[in-house]
C-alpha cells in the first residue's frame, strides 16, 4: 500500500515550488549592462578605473531603487576582459548580447568601439563609447553614444595658450598609438595655421619603454619652445621629467589621455610640469558637484583618487538608467537611445560631476569642459567656453 503524502509534506513542497518560482521571477528582473575593456595587461589600471565608475553608479541606483514603467528592477554590470584587443572586444560583446541579453554595452577604447560598430545596429545593442575621437560619431551609427566630448575642442585653446606664452616652435614627442596619431593629425595643422612651425617630430612607444632620453634629446636638438606630448599618464610623466633633466625650459601640451594629477604622483609634484596645459584633474575641480563626487569616491575607496575615466563612465551609467525610465523600457535600445539627450539634461547634478549638457544629433556628448595650466607649481582651471568667447 502506497502511503499518500501528508498535509505538512504537501505544504513544504508547495513552499519550495513557490520559492523556486519567485527566484526565477527575481532573476528575470535583473537588467544587465555589458562592459568589455582591459582588465589585465598594460592598460589594466585604465580599464579598472572605467569599471569602478560604472559599478559605483550601479550601486547607487540599486540602493535608491530602480523602477521602469511601474516595475522594479536591479541593475548589474557584466564585465569581460579584452586586454585592449579589438578582436576580443567584438567576441566579448557578442557574448554579452547573446548570453546576457544586454541592452547596452560600454567599451573604453577606439579600436574596440570600431569593432563593435560593425554589428551593434544589426544586433540591436546600444554602444556607450568612451573615447573622444570624433570619428566614432561621424560614422553615423544610430546606436552609439560617445561619452566624453571630442578632443578637437581642446586644440585651439591649447595652441593659443602655449604659443602666446612660449613661442612658435613646437616639437612632437608623443606616443605612437592610434589615438595619439589622431591627436597629432589634428594638432599639426592647427599649430601651423596659427603661425607656428613644427621643428621636430619623434613619436615614441610609450607603453614599451621607460627611458625616453634618446628620443626626447632628438627633438630638443631642434630647440623647440613647446613640446607636444601624451599617452598613458605614467610614461607621459617620464617624458616630461626627462625633458626637464635635459634642459628644456618651455611649455608642454599634454593630450587628454594623460592626467596631470596622475603624472604629478610619478614625478614628485606639479613642479616639473610648469607651463603645461592639459585636461583639468578631477581632484582639482572646485565645482561643488565635482568635489562631492571626489569625496564620495574617496570614502568608498580609501587611498584612491578618481580620474575622469571614473567620473564620466559613472555619469554614463546613471544617464543610461535615466534613459530607460524615460523610454519606459529596459529592453529596447532604440527607445533608450532616443532618450539619452534628455536623460543627461535631467540627470541630478550630483550624478554629473563633469557637467555634461546632453548629446548632439549624432550621439556625441556636449559638456561645460575645463582644462588646466600649471603656473607656479599650482593648477589653474580654465573654462573652454570662456576661452572660446574671448578669442
Amino acid at each position: 500500500m502506497i502511503k499518500q503524502p501528508g498535509k505538512l509534506t504537501r505544504l513544504f513542497a508547495s513552499m519550495a515550488m513557490g520559492l523556486a518560482m519567485s527566484t526565477v521571477a527575481f532573476a528575470q528582473e535583473v537588467v544587465k549592462i555589458g562592459y568589455s575593456g582591459p582588465l589585465s595587461g598594460g592598460a589594466a589600471l585604465y580599464g579598472k578605473n572605467v569599471l569602478s565608475g560604472m559599478e559605483m553608479a550601479v550601486n547607487e541606483i540599486n540602493a535608491k531603487g530602480f523602477e521602469v514603467g511601474g516595475k522594479k528592477y536591479k541593475l548589474e554590470i557584466v564585465s569581460l576582459d579584452d586586454q585592449y584587443n579589438p578582436s576580443q572586444t567584438g567576441i566579448n560583446v557578442q557574448r554579452l548580447i547573446q548570453q546576457h541579453k544586454t541592452p547596452a554595452v560600454l567599451v573604453p577604447h577606439s579600436g574596440g568601439i570600431f569593432a563593435v560598430q560593425a554589428f551593434n545596429e544589426k544586433s540591436n545593442v546600444l554602444l556607450l563609447a568612451y573615447t573622444s575621437l570624433p570619428q566614432v560619431t561621424a560614422r553615423g551609427n544610430k546606436l552609439t553614444i560617445r561619452i566624453p566630448p571630442e578632443f578637437t575642442g581642446y586644440i585651439d585653446p591649447f595652441v593659443k595658450t602655449t604659443m602666446t606664452k612660449y613661442g612658435k616652435n613646437a616639437a612632437i614627442a608623443n606616443a605612437d598609438h592610434d589615438y595619439a596619431k589622431a591627436w597629432t593629425a589634428a594638432f599639426k595643422p592647427a599649430w601651423e595655421a596659427a603661425g607656428g612651425k613644427i621643428v621636430a617630430e619623434n613619436p615614441m612607444s610609450y607603453n614599451k619603454a621607460t627611458d625616453f632620453y634618446s628620443g626626447v634629446s632628438r627633438v630638443l636638438q631642434a630647440k623647440p619652445d613647446v613640446l607636444f606630448i601624451g599617452g598613458a599618464s605614467e610614461p607621459t610623466a617620464l617624458v616630461a621629467k626627462q625633458a626637464r633633466e635635459l634642459g628644456f625650459k618651455g611649455g608642454f601640451i599634454i593630450i587628454d589621455q594623460a592626467k596631470m594629477d596622475e603624472m604629478a604622483k610619478v614625478i614628485g609634484g606639479y613642479g616639473p610640469l610648469e607651463g603645461s596645459i592639459g585636461v583639468l584633474p578631477l581632484v582639482e575641480d572646485t565645482r561643488p558637484d565635482a568635489k562631492g563626487f571626489v569625496d564620495r569616491f574617496r570614502k568608498l575607496n580609501p587611498g584612491r583618487d578618481p580620474s575622469s575615466e571614473v567620473s564620466l563612465n559613472y555619469t554614463a551609467v546613471h544617464a543610461a538608467a535615466n534613459a530607460m525610465k524615460l523610454a519606459n523600457s529596459v529592453t529596447d535600445p532604440v527607445a533608450i537611445r532616443a532618450q539619452m539627450n534628455k536623460a543627461f539634461k535631467t540627470l541630478p547634478a550630483e550624478y554629473n560631476p563633469n557637467d555634461i549638457d546632453g548629446v548632439n544629433e549624432v550621439g556625441g556628448s556636449l559638456a561645460n569642459t575645463y582644462v588646466a595650466t600649471i603656473e607656479g607649481g599650482k593648477v589653474k582651471a580654465l573654462n573652454l567656453r570662456s576661452l572660446a568667447e574671448n578669442k
